[in-house]
């Protein structure tokens, strides 16, 4: 049978791979999921590299480097069960002809329901009005305190026709919202089959109620929100991001956020970890997870099956339907 090898954090295959996705990829392949390759270098490593037709990556696998790949004469395909390969595939993977397919796609998935979740969140003031009625344990007012919130007609910016903003803007259709998007690459007919009004990322930051980042990060795109950006948002709006942090200038983010005339919904940051005296940790105008959005828990075996998938449709000789474009690599994430 073909040799599938496995190279990831070692606690991972039984989390991507339950019992039925790893019995179709044993029916297919040769394959030792218990025993994933963490590092390249060693003759265990080297000689498992030798016979892989196929290899099957997910977070914490080591880089695919020149030395490797000259360890892995057969390999034809590398198949991601994650996002982005940047982080472990470089040139040499594709300038040899092997091809790559990502689960970046299936990982769009619960980044997109994360972000629609907190957008309505967001429109509704709830992270507000939640922290003002535990503080005062009484009647809020609601139609005097926030007389603007609410989900009829508000304007959601989208930042990037990526496959989460592109998610979450089919997401975003069953509801009273009027949403833009904001991508270079886009026209106005493609943003209207998507269901949004296209923009330009100025007008999205003027008009929005909530700007939404779905943008990859290069080095276009850093600091891409601006100072000059943030000003121009409305007051009362929020700012969610759930791309990446070097996406925005913390410096500037950090002194809007400060005077409370803006919110943030803030899944990554830059540092990813904010140091210990940010503010953002005890603003009360700052929703701050540790990068959850994207796929955790019972979600991962939505990405192994999706790499599984591509694997058998590899090996049955058919195309892979996620492969990753390394003319587009550059600006995708």
């Amino acid at each position: 049978m073909t040799a599938v090898e496995i190279a990831m954090y070692p606690e991972l295959p039984p989390r991507l791979f339950p019992p039925e996705v790893a019995a179709r990829l044993r029916a297919a392949a040769r394959v030792d999921l218990a025993a994933p390759l963490t590092e390249f270098r060693s003759r265990r490593a080297r000689d498992r590299l030798r016979g892989a037709r196929v290899l099957l990556t997910g977070w914490g696998s080591p880089p695919l480097d020149e030395e490797a790949l000259a360890d892995a004469p057969l390999l034809e395909a590398v198949v991601h069960a994650a996002g982005t390969v940047k982080g472990h595939l470089g040139p040499a993977v594709f300038a040899r002809g092997v091809q790559v397919s990502s689960a970046a796609s299936a990982n769009a998935v619960p980044v997109a329901e994360y972000t629609v979740a907190m957008i309505l969140l967001a429109g509704k003031a709830v992270p507000a009005l939640a922290r003002e009625y535990r503080a005062t344990r009484a009647d809020l007012g609601l139609i005097r305190r926030h007389p603007r919130a609410g989900n009829h007609g508000g304007v959601v910016g989208v930042v990037g026709a990526s496959r989460v903003g592109r998610r979450v803007l089919e997401l975003l259709r069953p509801f009273d919202l009027r949403p833009l998007l904001a991508d270079p690459y886009v026209d106005a007919a493609a943003a209207e089959a998507m269901g949004a009004g296209l923009a330009g990322l100025d007008e999205i930051f003027e008009r929005s109620g909530i700007v939404s980042l779905h943008a990859p990060a290069t080095p276009a795109t850093r600091g891409m929100v601006t100072a000059r950006r943030l000003a121009a948002m409305p007051d009362g709006a929020t700012l969610i991001n759930t791309a990446r942090g070097s996406l925005v200038d913390q410096e500037a983010l950090v002194a809007e956020l400060v005077t409370g005339r803006l919110s943030a919904v803030l899944d990554v940051t830059e540092p990813e970890v904010p140091p210990a005296g940010s503010p953002l940790w005890e603003l009360p105008n700052v929703v701050l997870t540790p990068h959850v959005a994207g796929s955790l828990g019972n979600e991962l075996s939505r990405l192994g099956g999706a790499a599984v998938d591509e694997v058998l449709r590899h090996l049955a000789g058919r195309p892979m339907l996620h492969r990753v474009d390394p003319a587009t690599l550059a600006v995708t994430a």
